[in-house]
């Protein structure tokens, strides 16, 4: 008779490797059930895992540009916000100058409603949207317009500054009382209106780019997606305000301040047209957005699709597998506890 034995050691050590796989399997397949996708691309695909990376990359690229495009929305949408807003105090001035001319309404209510005017579109112009100012063109962090109503504001101090150096005297001296039309209608186009339609405009008044913001809304099409405070609709409006603001004091002669409602008046009017030109450049580019966004959204949904058919598994295959991986462990577990209590005393007599 020949006898052989088992080394319940080398069992022992066998389970333990067994365990250790099993192991690794079963993270593997967790994995797997959690993402709907192969735990290792590169060994589930192979040749083919290239391909995968590209398709990963380009889906990344463009779900980027759609992110991008819902911030470019939100800023489209608020500068056409602002400038509905813009052109109702532009109308609304608009009447009360028609009022004027007519004799309906006094200089009290011209100036008041013209400095009322100017607060809002400065308050409208200096708006923010994440931080960044929506009229600055690139310079998104500086505040666009000048305050000419606060203290130390540099455009009011340049506008004083250019009458008393046309005149003489400032708008409250008496000798006011004295300009005649034709002088006050020079006084406008000459001095007033190069600081407001000409270069002064961004000496004095405004710190916005006259570029505006480009953004890249698809893979191959960019659009100005801001608006300048250096359009001429603002330009119009402001100088429309601020001339009445600055030179309806209580010393101005009436043909000084007709010839400035008469000029103020014309430039308001522009001023609207202006503003509506760029509410409907702001609306194409709305609408730019928007269609790129869906074809953007079609190519990603088409991305996916393949992605998911190369690196997807089968999620009721890959769950079977995991409760099968759990079972076996669980067995080899209860399998490695009873070798552990195998002991040759247990048999002696």
């Amino acid at each position: 008779m020949k006898a052989s034995f088992v080394s319940s050691s080398a069992v022992s050590n066998a389970m333990r490797y067994q365990i250790g796989r099993l192991q690794a399997d079963l993270v593997k397949g967790q994995k797997e059930v959690s993402t709907g996708r192969v735990a290792d691309t590169g060994l589930a695909l192979g040749t083919r895992t290239g391909q995968a990376v590209s398709l990963n990359r380009d889906l990344d690229r463009l779900q980027g540009i759609i992110d991008s495009n819902g911030l470019v929305k939100s800023r489209l949408s608020a500068t056409q916000n602002s400038l509905s807003q813009i052109a109702s105090a532009a109308q609304s001035f608009l009447g009360t100058l028609t009022a004027s001319t007519s004799g309906d309404a006094g200089s009290t209510v011209t100036l008041t409603d013209a400095k009322g005017t100017l607060n809002a579109l400065t308050s409208i112009i200096n708006t923010s949207l994440n931080g960044e100012y929506l009229f600055a063109g690139i310079n998104t962090d500086v505040k666009p317009l000048d305050d000419f109503s606060a203290p130390g504001s540099i455009a009011k101090a340049a506008f004083n500054t250019a009458f008393q150096g046309h005149f003489g005297f400032t708008q409250s001296d008496p000798l006011a009382g004295g300009i005649t039309t034709a002088q006050m209608d020079n006084f406008l186009t000459t001095v007033v209106e190069p600081q407001f339609l000409g270069a002064g405009w961004q000496g004095s008044w405004s710190n916005a780019t006259d570029q505006k913001i480009v953004s890249r809304i698809a893979l191959n099409e960019t659009a100005d997606t801001s608006v300048s405070a250096n359009n001429a609709g603002v330009r119009k409006l402001a100088m429309a305000a601020a001339s009445i603001s600055a030179l309806f004091t209580a010393e101005m002669s009436d043909a000084a301040k007709k010839a400035i409602i008469g000029r103020s008046l014309g430039l308001v009017g522009e001023a609207i047209a202006n503003l509506s030109t760029e509410q409907s450049q702001a609306g194409i580019a709305e609408n730019r957005v928007k269609n790129a966004s869906d074809r953007i959204e079609m190519q990603v949904n088409l991305f996916k699709r393949n992605i998911l058919d190369m690196e997807g598994v089968d999620p009721y295959e890959t769950s079977n597998r995991v409760s099968t991986l759990l079972t076996q462990i669980e067995t080899s577990y209860a399998l490695t506890a009873r070798i552990r209590q195998l002991s040759l005393l247990k048999f002696l007599p």
